[in-house]
């Protein structure tokens, strides 16, 4: 990260700047001027945000949406990620703590970013809505269903605005006018939906390691039950970067095991199974799933839904899972084909992903184009941007604005997400489960309803207050 300028380098600007200023003809500095106004004006309309966790995500967030947000307090377990956050985005003057409470506490937050490793979710999310803030939190919210539950109460007992980051939603060429598609009914009633989500990692065994310096490891466990940090350097043996640069179960790699996250179901199942269902529910699919089975394969043994084995990853590598609903709707996830949502009605079919939005009723808008509003309208009628990081950011800003529920809000998050979760309860115990939607319940299986909840470990409890 750049070093912010020293003050000689300030006192070369300006006396280039003046001099360059004297040099040049009126019009070009006047047309200056006015730009140097705008951007101060800009400037100090810049909303304060405090970012909690400052890692490519987060980076990744703030750099999108840089012109209309000012980093004031910045939050990781990882000094040197919670520095280069303030340095990049707060002018090196947003305040930096391991401790994200204490910008929950400053009355010049109103808008909050999560984006942190999944099991830091939920809790800073429910406090961050009790202290009267706005949310852009990352995907998914939850490890568990209860979490879920949770936060749904809260969201609607606070009012609070919170965009989950599922930024498909946003990409308006691809998978909104896909969704605009299967509004406009060109593909009749829907019989299948199928998110293909790719195979997960495996790793070797992976040793016990010294955390680095800048890590707090125990504060970066938080909720989760205290162990090892693990790491182990993975060598290139062609001499280009490998992918991974290590194993571990910190950083990045978190997302393959099932104490800190739940592997490719709730990592891209957050994403392909959220267009499935946002089809589904736009199509006239009002109830929630029946059952789910199928098979899966993980790399360590388990017993009772329990990993044997601590010292690798442990989230499903490969799976296909059949989710059914009333009516004989069925709802597909597996790892082994192209990478996207297909969705099947009497009509017609359609395939999207990040990279194509394909299908006979595609073909046909050629000659049948969609209605200019289609897209617009499955958008919840909202004002549009084309970049999907930055336009689901501006839908945020926009609801916070006008305080009303953005393109994805908790509820539907949770709807979709709790069919990732009980794919994973599937996985892990390797039996079919019966679901009642209403209750949210598992039906006549007790040590599948003992996973729809996790402990919190000792002084990381949520702090209803």
């Amino acid at each position: 990260m750049p070093a912010p300028d020293s003050p000689r380098r300030d006192f070369l600007k300006t006396t280039l700047a003046g001099a360059a200023a004297a040099a040049t003809p009126y019009v070009l500095s006047a047309k200056t001027r006015a730009q140097e106004a705008t951007e101060k004006s800009e400037a100090a309309e810049k909303m304060p945000i405090g970012v909690i966790g400052c890692g490519g995500m987060g980076m990744g967030n703030i750099d999108a949406v840089k012109s209309r947000v000012n980093v004031v307090a910045a939050a990781d377990v990882d000094s040197k990620r919670a520095q280069d956050m303030s340095n990049r985005f707060g002018g090196g003057k947003a305040e930096v703590s391991e401790d994200y409470r204490k910008m929950l506490d400053r009355q010049d937050i109103k808008l909050i970013h999560i984006a942190t490793p999944d099991h830091w979710h939920t809790k800073p999310l429910i406090e961050a809505m009790l202290a009267g803030k706005d949310i852009y939190c990352e995907k998914p919210l939850t490890l568990t269903i209860d979490e879920g539950k949770l936060i749904r109460k809260i969201q609607k007992q606070t009012g609070a605005i919170v965009q989950v980051g599922t930024q498909q939603r946003s990409t308006f060429h691809l998978f909104t006018k896909a969704m605009a598609i299967v509004n406009e009914g060109r593909l009749g009633k829907i019989q299948r939906v199928q998110a293909a989500i790719g195979a997960a990692p495996e790793s070797p065994a992976i040793s016990v390691a010294e955390p680095p310096k800048h890590l707090n490891w125990e504060k970066w466990l938080g909720p989760a039950p205290e162990v090892d940090y693990r790491n182990l350097t993975n060598p290139s043996k062609d001499g280009k970067r490998p992918r991974p640069r290590e194993w571990t179960n910190g950083h990045y790699e978190f997302r393959w095991w099932y104490q800190y996250s739940g592997g490719k179901l709730t990592d891209w199942g957050a994403h392909h199974v959220d267009i499935c269902n946002w089809a589904l529910k736009l199509n006239g699919q009002t109830e929630g799933p029946t059952s789910i089975g199928g098979t899966s394969e993980h790399p360590v043994q388990f017993q009772h839904g329990v990993p044997l084995e601590s010292d690798r990853y442990n989230t499903a590598t490969k799976f296909n899972f059949t989710v059914k609903y009333p009516g004989g709707t069925e709802m597909i996830i597996r790892d082994d084909t192209d990478n996207g949502a297909l969705i099947v009605g009497d009509k017609g079919k359609i395939f999207v992903n990040r990279g194509k939005l394909v299908g006979k009723p595609v073909d046909d808008l050629k000659e049948n184009p969609l209605p200019k509003d289609a897209v617009q309208k499955v958008y919840k009628g909202m004002p549009m941007v084309k970049n999907a990081r930055r336009a689901h950011w501006e839908n945020f800003f926009h609801c916070v604005k006008e305080r009303k529920d953005p393109i994805s809000d908790v509820h539907t998050h949770m709807q979709m997400l709790n069919v990732c979760h009980l794919a994973g309860i599937t996985a892990r115990l390797g039996r079919e489960l019966k679901w009642d939607d209403v209750n949210e319940q598992i039906v006549g299986d007790d040590e599948a309803n003992s996973m729809l909840a996790r402990p919190y470990r000792e002084g990381y409890e949520i702090e209803m207050g």
